[in-house]
């Protein structure tokens, strides 16, 4: 099993509530296709480096899943199709990217905490 990441920006126009369901949405999608979900993030409102769709914000989230790579390919096209997704990115990540995500997780652990 493959560790990856993927960050996606949602449109900023979407309420709670549609994004709330637009995040369960694809971790559903995940599970049900065996994969399980590391961890999470909701990074928030977010100004972009340029527009896109004429918007110039995005709300962003962060997937960490480990499963085979064919899912990968099922995640990409659902992002494709989803009017709600401006823009997606999923890596692979590798054994130095992988302790670089652990550090990062107790460091927003540790910070929930505080």
């Amino acid at each position: 099993m493959n560790q990856y990441e993927t960050v996606f920006i949602l449109n900023p126009v979407l309420s709670e509530t549609q994004i709330e369901e637009a995040v369960k949405k694809y971790e559903s999608l995940l599970t049900s296709n065996k994969c399980t979900i590391v961890h999470k993030e909701d990074w928030g409102l977010k100004k972009l480096a340029f527009t896109i769709q004429n918007k110039k914000s995005g709300f962003y989230h962060l997937l960490q899943f480990e499963g085979s790579g064919e899912v990968v390919n099922d995640l990409e096209v659902e992002f494709r199709r989803d009017e709600r997704v401006m823009r997606f990115l999923t890596v692979k990540l590798d054994k130095h990217a992988q302790n670089w995500a652990e550090k990062r997780m107790k460091k927003n652990q540790s910070k929930e905490k505080a």
